[in-house]
């Protein structure tokens, strides 16, 4: 018995481009401080996630939505 591949979800699609993307970017990693060192404080903690999601959130619109021929 053969078994069929199975299609990707468009949310794994979207969160392997958001990797992707996020790595690229330099979106959500961690930052040093303006003098170089030190820990960032929680509002660029905050800030970062904030970031991460609207990019996800992007990626799910561009795996979703749908491409147009020419």
């Amino acid at each position: 018995m053969e078994t069929l591949p199975t299609a990707r979800r468009t949310e794994d699609i979207a969160l392997d481009l958001l990797k992707f993307v996020a790595a690229h970017a330099n979106v959500g990693g961690k930052q040093a401080g303006a003098t170089g060192f030190g820990v960032p404080s929680s509002s660029k903690s905050e800030d970062q996630v904030q970031q991460l999601l609207d990019l996800y959130t992007r990626c799910r619109e561009a795996v979703e939505s749908p491409t147009v021929n020419k």
